[in-house]
């Protein structure tokens, strides 16, 4: 991009009025600003053209980043650069993360930083902590309904309690992640109550009519987020007298980005989570942030340029802080979140693996891995420099939203197979070891999403009711392939809390009324502390999933060929029963075989041939033995949900 000279004086006068020190001690900042002054009023002024409103709150934004960066402490600056020394930190193969709930895992963030040994004993060095800013109790949505972005919700305990999380963190190197939400506020914000009021400054701050006129219009294509539970996107307040857009809950209402100065708020809210010292800023359906009447309002062009401002922007500012944009949507939507053209890898630094995600669990349902391959040609577009969160499950429901040739691919029809799907996981089908449930049914389109934990959906659940040895040492498998299978793949794998130990579904969200009517909430136990001292007891369910998750995480840390090198290749399904992928990076390689099938499955030796420099052995680090490679015409022989992790030797 051509550099400005007319832009580039204006915000060197702005730099001298804020005394900014250009030559010597804020020298790298004042670097960053003009290196990204061209870029960032390029974007601006794509959503906000010029005018006398625009223009004022562009000083104002150029102000905003001065201010984030002297707001910016010594410590967490000289944090950022030996980031920058690392080259792209998050890409590293020694991350290993955990997301959890503070208070369903022990209360508050007090006793959140008594417990950073249990992470460090299981491997976690990373940890993405589930909205803890103030929110209503009963109207939350899991704390995504945010009354205040600046206060700790009482319940965690305060600011300087989560401080002094971070500095213990820091002090063990251990990363940290948390929430912020773009696309609303609860109705109890201090902007909501004041548009109540009547205040039209903050009325403008959100989508809010006189009439259904607009609305209407809205509702032709947006689809309904819950069906069952918050039908509808409008919800209409009575203290106003105003149609107001309510795309979740009808507590949650809509910020209006066509405002300039509610993004030049919310981009002062990112730098203060940046200041905090967050490593990784989450950022919550950021494919919502943009509505348009005569489309679903969903992914729009709109959104990624207001991505594309908010990175550039963290990046003069706060540039140690990376960005994940949290859209579960569909694969080819999924990569425009890591930027396009010329800002390609310059949106989001991370994105959640959503569609992969689901995959394991159809690979796991259907023993077939076919539907997974063809998904794969999409998923591997993603540029190098930008990473995945790879997961087997997270705070909220599974999606089958894949699309339909992936499965038509596999000669089997979309409509039947995620019937299948549905029924399998939720226990419709009466010899399905799974026990979940649908969640969001829409009986409009027969859609529904699945909840249930990790451990009850591979049978753990169902298999302690019968007391059978069997299938409880099935489920146990079932778990540990479904983590290993994520963990190698490349980007950051992230445990939900519970499957560390083979929680099954928490049932006393039926006791809550305030959550009760959200199955996820299943799978979003209450942590048991007398549970979780069996973590050394190999004797025990706990002991063994915990221990064989500590080795597969301290075999990652080890294997810089997993870090995201973008250097991922997917075996030719000789068996479509066996996913197997090889990294390989410089003279290394690791190939990761897995069986998906409850039955034996056997898999060429020609499968670790067909890539070049053979060699006769392979190690495994899962099963710590050798394997010598066969004749083409001989099997690797991998047991019922097996898996190998095989490194090529001499």
């Amino acid at each position: 991009m051509t550099p400005n000279k007319g832009l580039h004086d204006y915000v060197n006068a702005i730099l001298t009025k804020k005394k900014i020190d250009k030559i010597d001690k804020d020298n790298s900042f004042y670097t960053r600003l003009m290196s990204n002054i061209d870029s960032i009023d390029h974007l601006y002024r794509e959503i906000y053209g010029h005018g006398d409103a625009a223009d004022n709150m562009y000083e104002q934004l150029i102000n905003t980043l001065i201010e984030g960066y002297q707001n910016r402490s010594k410590e967490l600056k000289e944090r950022d650069d030996k980031k920058a020394e690392k080259g792209i930190w998050f890409l590293s193969n020694e991350l290993a993360g955990m997301s959890l709930y503070v208070d369903r895992f022990c209360g508050n963030l007090s006793n959140l930083t008594q417990k950073l040994n249990y992470f460090e004993k299981l491997g976690v060095n990373f940890l993405h902590l589930m909205p803890i800013f103030e929110s209503p109790e009963g109207e939350s949505d899991g704390g995504y309904a945010v009354s205040n972005f600046r206060k700790i919700d009482e319940r965690f305990g305060n600011l300087e309690d989560l401080l002094l999380l971070r500095k213990k963190m820091q002090e063990k190197e251990m990363y940290l992640m948390i929430d912020i939400v773009l696309n609303h506020t609860s109705y109890h914000h201090e902007w909501a109550k004041k548009a109540k009021a009547g205040d039209k400054k903050y009325q403008d701050y959100y989508y809010m009519y006189d009439d259904r006129w607009l609305p209407n219009q809205f509702d032709e294509k947006m689809p309904d987020i819950f069906p069952e539970s918050a039908p509808g996107n409008f919800t209409y307040d009575e203290d106003c007298k105003k149609w107001v857009m309510t795309v979740f809950h009808k507590y949650q209402w809509d910020l209006n980005y066509r405002n300039p100065e509610v993004f030049r708020e919310m981009l002062d809210n990112i730098l203060f989570y940046a200041n905090l010292g967050v490593d990784v800023l989450r950022i919550d359906a950021p494919a919502f942030i943009w509505k348009e009447t005569g489309t679903s309002s969903q992914n729009l062009p709109q959104a990624h340029t207001l991505l594309r401002l908010i990175k550039q922007c963290v990046m003069v500012s706060a540039p140690g802080m990376a960005l994940l944009g949290e859209a579960i949507v569909a694969p080819k939507e999924i990569m425009r979140y890591f930027g396009t053209e010329s800002f390609t890898a310059k949106e989001c630094d991370f994105a959640y693996n959503a569609t992969h995600m689901a995959l394991q669990w159809d690979m796991l349902a259907s023993g077939d891995t076919r539907v997974m391959l063809a998904a794969q040609h999409e998923i591997l577009q993603k540029p190098f420099g930008t990473t995945w969160i790879n997961y087997t499950r997270c705070h909220d429901d599974i999606g089958l939203g894949y699309d339909d040739y992936m499965i038509e691919h596999a000669g089997k029809n979309p409509f039947e197979h995620r019937k299948f799907l549905k029924e399998y996981y939720s226990g419709a089908i009466w010899d399905s070891p799974a026990k979940g449930a649908l969640f969001s049914s829409n009986p409009k389109t027969g859609d529904a999403r699945i909840s249930g934990s990790l451990a009850s959906l591979c049978g753990l659940e169902k298999a302690l009711e019968l007391n059978n040895d069997y299938y409880i040492d099935l489920s146990i498998k079932k778990i540990l392939m479904m983590q290993a299978h994520s963990f190698f793949l490349g980007g950051v794998p992230i445990i939900f809390y519970g499957d560390e130990l083979g929680y099954t579904n928490d049932y006393s969200y039926l006791n809550d009324t305030g959550k009760s009517y959200d199955n996820r909430w299943m799978h979003r136990p209450i942590i048991n502390w007398e549970k979780n001292k069996r973590t050394d007891d190999t004797n025990t369910i706990e002991g063994i999933i915990f221990q064989s998750i500590r080795k597969l995480i301290s075999i990652r840390k080890n294997l810089s060929v997993v870090a995201d090198h973008k250097n991922l290749t997917w075996l030719t399904p000789y068996n479509h029963h066996i996913a197997g992928y090889l990294r390989a990076y410089d003279d290394k390689k690791l190939y990761c075989i897995f069986n998906f099938s409850d039955q034996t499955a056997y898999l060429t030796w020609y499968a670790f041939k067909e890539h070049g420099n053979y060699k006769p052995l392979l190690y495994d680090y899962w099963k710590e033995k050798e394997f010598s490679v066969g004749l083409d015409n001989d099997y690797l022989v991998i047991e019922p949900y097996g898996f190998h992790l095989l490194e090529p030797r001499d």
